[in-house]
């Protein structure tokens, strides 16, 4: 349970924002203020239930112990209390998991990086299977997604694709997709009908502003050359595919679509959103070696997921999930059900973290 000093804290900030914001604040201020308040709103609701059931309690503790209560009122009041109980309970549990430490990247758009691993062509294909299935998703949350750069596989699918997702929560909803995903089917181009094992890689990074990231134009590199499409043909007769070095990590990004400019400008998009990102992991290192192991380390090298399409399931390693929805799943249709068991067991272990911080 909350104590209740950190309860009166943040209503009262809460009610000192509201005010600030009515004494006609400069513009800054008040989009600052703005933000604040909305982060708090929710929170500031939960502590309202919460303490309407405890006041609700509190009442048939009370109408239980008077002495001039009536049975039957008494027997209403013992129906009561016990379910009210649980329902504090979980008020108070869904109330830290408010106030859990938030990811300021959280808030951020999203870059989406699905590339081909092991197994060939059908690599390729499951890596265009796993793109459209975020797409599909993406497109059902109204989000916007944009590709920057594409490398088509040779029978279909994609060695690699990048693209940038925009909207409401998306790397909070996105960022424990980052893994090696592994397919078990038979593929389009096994006449035998032998299941095979092959696998794709998913980064998913955090968008970042220019704010974010100092980017030099002396630790650029910058080359341009010509596009080629399907077949080796070329889609223009003008250089404008663009390729970026950061000298300083060593980093490299493309783009090739036809017009140079917003080639130059996706390359940098992607590029400032991987240093960003280099710059967390190496932040979330030096914090804490233990939560390595967590969900949402980051770390990419080890296998996340398996879709079993003999035995229509998925199953999340990370978490010991196994959903009997592999249809749904690829159709972008079930996911949430996914990300939703993730982000619950990310915050069970944000709690239980915190908890022990406190005990010793």
């Amino acid at each position: 349970m909350l104590p209740q000093e950190k309860i009166d804290q943040i209503l009262s900030r809460h009610k000192e924002i509201e005010t600030q914001m009515s004494s006609n604040p400069d513009q800054e201020t008040f989009v600052k203020l703005a933000k604040e308040f909305s982060d708090l709103g929710p929170v500031v609701e939960k502590i309202r239930e919460l303490e309407m059931a405890k006041q609700e309690f509190s009442d048939l503790e009370e109408l239980l112990a008077d002495s001039d209560t009536d049975a039957e009122m008494k027997q209403m009041a013992e129906e009561e209390i016990s379910p009210l109980k649980i329902v504090i309970e979980k008020f108070s549990d869904q109330l830290q998991v408010l106030l859990l430490p938030k990811d300021a990247a959280d808030d951020k758009n999203a870059i989406l990086e699905v590339r081909a691993g092991t197994g060939g062509s059908e690599a390729a294909l499951f890596a265009g299977d796993l793109f459209r299935m975020y797409q599909r998703h993406a497109e059902t949350h109204r989000w916007k997604i944009e590709i920057l750069s594409e490398s088509p596989g040779e029978v279909g699918g994609y060695k690699e694709i990048v693209a940038s997702i925009t909207g409401k929560g998306v790397f909070a909803r996105l960022k424990f997709e980052s893994g090696v995903h592994r397919v078990q089917r038979v593929p389009e181009t096994e006449s035998s009908g032998r299941v095979h094992t092959s696998a794709a890689t998913v980064a998913v990074l955090p968008e970042a502003e220019d704010v974010d990231v100092e980017i030099r134009n002396e630790d650029l590199r910058i080359d341009t050359m010509r596009s080629s499409g399907a077949g080796g043909q070329h889609v223009n007769t003008t250089d404008s595919a663009v390729r970026i070095t950061h000298i300083p990590t060593g980093v490299v990004v493309m783009s090739s679509e036809k017009s140079q400019h917003q080639n130059r400008a996706n390359a940098m998009k992607e590029l400032r959103s991987r240093l960003y990102d280099m710059e967390r992991q190496k932040a979330d290192e030096e914090r804490a070696e233990s939560r390595k192991g967590q969900v949402g380390s980051g770390d990419r090298s080890e296998r996340i997921r398996t879709y079993n399409f003999p035995q229509g399931r998925v199953s999340d390693h990370r978490i010991n999930l196994t959903l009997y929805k592999l249809d749904k799943m690829i159709q972008g249709e079930g996911l949430d059900e996914l990300f939703d068991a993730l982000i619950a067991d990310y915050q069970a272990g944000l709690l239980a973290s915190l908890g022990d911080d406190e005990a010793s």
